[in-house]
């Protein structure tokens, strides 16, 4: 018989994406208030079985701070998003797609709250990040143009924001991607 969450290291790792899996489910209904202790519960398997400086500790950091994101908690959301780059970076370099993909996310609290200015270095550093590591014309650039032209739009810079979107466009043509609007 077990008696201690030790000895289930491994099945508990193993668990967490089951946990994340009905997580993502619950987010695109109401179900934050079901989602956010499953996160929670999945964050600490994973920091005590894997360490927590471990990329998967900063994936489940991520998501979290994506449905504190959704409830307003824009403090709390932060928090997390700077542990997951701080764990993505120290990691996995400085330059890692899924750093981008972590500064894109706080980028994302600080524009949900207005915060413009604080956002801006962050994208600009995703999108160069994304670009030097996938290719200019790579699909995902898509997503890191939109995003930055959003803000640019925000920020009244309509004439820069045209220009990401024409990138974008082009991009999106090449790669016979659908346009999501």
């Amino acid at each position: 018989m077990v008696t201690s969450l030790e000895t289930l290291k491994i099945p508990f790792a193993l668990n967490t994406k089951l946990f994340e899996e009905s997580v993502s489910r619950d987010i695109g209904t109401e179900g934050y208030v079901e989602a956010e202790p499953l996160y929670q519960r999945a964050l600490a398997i994973n920091e005590w079985t894997l360490g927590p400086d471990h990329p998967d500790v900063a994936t489940v950091l991520n998501n979290l701070a994506l449905l504190y994101s959704c409830q307003g908690k824009y403090a709390e959301a932060e928090l997390l998003h700077r542990r997951a780059i701080e764990i993505r970076e120290k990691v996995l370099g400085a330059e890692h797609p899924e750093v981008a993909n972590s500064l894109e996310n706080l980028a994302g609290v600080y524009f949900n709250q207005g915060k413009y200015a604080e956002a801006e270095p962050l994208l600009k550093r995703a999108l160069t990040m994304v670009e030097k590591g996938l290719g200019a014309d790579h699909p995902d650039m898509v997503l890191s143009l939109e995003n930055y032209a959003t803000l640019l739009r925000k920020m009244n810079r309509d004439d820069e924001a045209a220009r990401l979107e024409t990138r974008a466009e082009e991009i999106r043509a090449k790669a016979n991607l659908a346009d999501p609007n």
